[in-house]
């Protein structure tokens, strides 16, 4: 494949993988992450710790699309770096989310979030896979004045 081909199919199974999330889909997201029987995969959510293994990871992906009840990803400054069978994808995560519907809403109140994350594949014979996720929090402005008053 060529290098244009290869960084295609990354950007396509990248985007395969938040769709799946924003509509629910635990098979495919199950689907897209490496399951070789060899190599653990390893997932960070931002203020989680490391979750290692098949099991724990896609059990916090289940955990998670069971607690949310809407959630859409806008993806930007996606940058795909290859490197033979490995494929690095950075990007912006802007999350929107939202929770549990209260008093008859018919959704719960809406949570912008922004996240850095760093997805790596590696090719398999049935494609790109995930091997390992890292979400890490972008503190905003107003984050950072908490952080900087006295007592806080």
């Amino acid at each position: 494949m060529t290098h244009q081909t290869d960084t295609a199919a990354v950007e396509a199974a990248n985007t395969a993988f938040y769709e799946a999330m924003e509509t629910g889909d635990f098979e495919t997201v199950s689907a897209l992450w490496l399951d070789d029987g060899a190599t653990p995969i390893s997932c960070v959510h931002p203020g989680w710790p490391v979750l290692s293994g098949r099991g724990e990871v896609l059990r916090s992906y289940a955990l998670i699309m069971a607690n949310t009840e809407y959630i859409q990803f806008f993806l930007t400054d996606i940058k795909i770096s290859l490197g033979g069978d490995v494929a690095v994808v950075t990007c912006t995560e802007n999350i929107l989310s939202g929770g549990p519907a209260e008093d008859g809403a018919e959704l719960g109140p809406l949570v912008g979030q922004l996240v850095v994350a760093t997805n790596v594949f590696r090719r398999t014979f049935e494609g790109w896979k995930i091997w390992s996720h890292h979400g890490s929090p972008v503190l905003t402005e107003s984050d950072d004045e908490e952080d900087d008053e006295p007592g806080a």
